[in-house]
């Protein structure tokens, strides 16, 4: 009964708040417009967190967790000033490095107890010729343990195996799109795709990757589907190894030099372009906390042989996705200020009008009170417009919310994703506005004395 009585209470106080709402509809969405624009700020930000969350994962999936970079720096990008010496005779020249080599690869493997796999790549831009048909892809070298630090499984086929590998045999495994121009409609396990010169057979394809353009933008990755991957060995006996000496000038250890035509003019040294043996060299630790330190001990490592030239670069890609998304929390920080900000001026808004809306209606309080309306009753029908102003804010702000959150998506490029979820806690945030800001002008009506409210003009 009591229940009963209730229901109908808060049936015709929400009635009347409409009526009420209603009759003034400009000034009503004007109150709104801060719970609006708060609530569609909130599924925005959400939004582009959660989207951002999700593109840190798969970086992290891409780059692996525990994987340090070493990368080669070409001679003629290093610093010359840092790796030049003077002689006694006035010519510039330069300190000699082997360069980043397997030799590198086998050391940091043998010599350093944090690391768990070491996977050297040789890349080469070349095309690959099948059925008459010709494709640009890229030919990279690689070992067994390249496709578990880079979290590449194979989709069909096989990795390769140690005899292929020991012997240099002429196989390969190829990406996904590759299978697809070249051997449309079939598979292409065992059959045989000519790479410049060469033939190989094809023993595996790897599962499909997904990688959008900024990642690999940001992170220096490949889009693997175009790769063909052979045995390293395979790559420097049947296509190139930059360690053979070849018919171009010698460096003898102290930088291939030349004079000017005037002795005495300002000297010149002959670079020796990309001496580095291989292309990328990519370390994984075997636990996380141990990537700084290995990092630390592979420079000092990697420059003792190197004869203390740096020619190489290190980077550890976790910290950079790190990087990335303290950035984007700090960007998400802000917007959630923003957003909070409109909030509050929204719940401000509406116990102003509110309050207003008090004084306006003083005589109407004091007659529903003198005909026996209880202060209950009037703090009833205050709350009930205050919320309603709230929800309607909030339905219009979770609109404009989704539509903003697609419209950041398609003119930043910034994935964004939404949830039911986002969009609960923003109605019920929106709603608890109007609730909490509705209550001090509801009791500032409850507390008229109905004679003296019946008397005001």
């Amino acid at each position: 009964m009591i229940d009963r009585i209730l229901l109908e209470k808060l049936k015709s106080n929400f009635t009347e708040a409409i009526r009420v709402i209603a009759t003034n509809k400009v000034r009503t969405f004007l109150t709104a417009l801060g719970i609006i624009f708060g609530v569609a700020a909130v599924i925005t930000m959400l939004a582009i967190g959660k989207g951002a969350e999700k593109e840190i994962l798969s970086q992290l999936e891409l780059v692996g967790v525990n994987n340090i970079v070493i990368t080669p720096i070409p001679d003629d990008k290093d610093d010359e000033d840092s790796n030049s010496e003077e002689s006694s005779d006035g010519v510039e020249s330069k300190k000699f490095s082997k360069g980043l080599d397997l030799d590198d690869a086998k050391s940091i493997l043998s010599n350093i107890p944090s690391v768990k796999n070491v996977s050297p790549e040789i890349i080469m831009d070349t095309y690959v010729i099948n059925n008459g048909r010709q494709n640009s892809v890229k030919l990279v070298g690689v070992s067994t343990s390249f496709f578990n630090t880079s979290n590449i499984l194979i989709d069909k086929g096989k990795n390769f195996t140690k005899h292929q590998l020991n012997n240099a045999l002429p196989v390969c495994i190829i990406g996904k799109s590759i299978e697809k121009k070249l051997f449309t409609g079939e598979s292409a396990i065992g059959k045989y795709i000519k790479v410049k010169d060469v033939w190989l057979q094809v023993v595996g394809i790897i599962e499909e990757k997904l990688i959008s353009e900024k990642a690999q933008e940001n992170l220096g990755i490949r889009d693997l589907n175009q790769d063909v991957y052979i045995p390293v060995k395979t790559f420097l006996v049947r296509y190139k190894d930059r360690k053979i000496i070849s018919d171009k000038p010698l460096d003898t250890g102290g930088g291939m030099v030349f004079f000017s035509g005037n002795q005495s003019g300002p000297k010149k040294r002959i670079p020796r372009g990309n001496y580095h043996q291989i292309d990328k060299l990519t370390i994984q630790v075997s636990n996380s906390n141990e990537l700084k330190s290995t990092a630390e001990v592979l420079s000092r490592m990697l420059k003792r042989k190197h004869n203390n030239v740096l020619d190489f670069e290190i980077t550890i890609p976790i910290q950079l996705l790190k990087q990335q998304q303290k950035t984007k929390q700090i960007f998400n920080i802000v917007l959630s200020i923003i957003a909070g900000i409109s909030l509050l001026i929204g719940g401000i808004g509406i116990m102003n009008i509110m309050l207003a809306s008090v004084l306006e209606r003083t005589k109407e309080i004091g007659i529903i009170r003198a005909i026996g309306a209880t202060q209950e009753d009037v703090i009833l029908q205050f709350l009930s417009e205050s919320v309603l102003i709230s929800i309607g804010g909030g339905i219009i702000g979770i609109f404009i919310g989704i539509i903003a959150s697609y419209a950041v998506e398609i003119a930043t490029g910034i994935e964004t994703i939404l949830s039911f979820n986002s969009i609960l806690l923003s109605f019920f945030v929106a709603t608890l506005i109007g609730l909490i800001f509705g209550i001090a002008p509801a009791k500032a009506a409850a507390n008229k004395s109905p004679i003296e409210a019946i008397r005001y003009e």
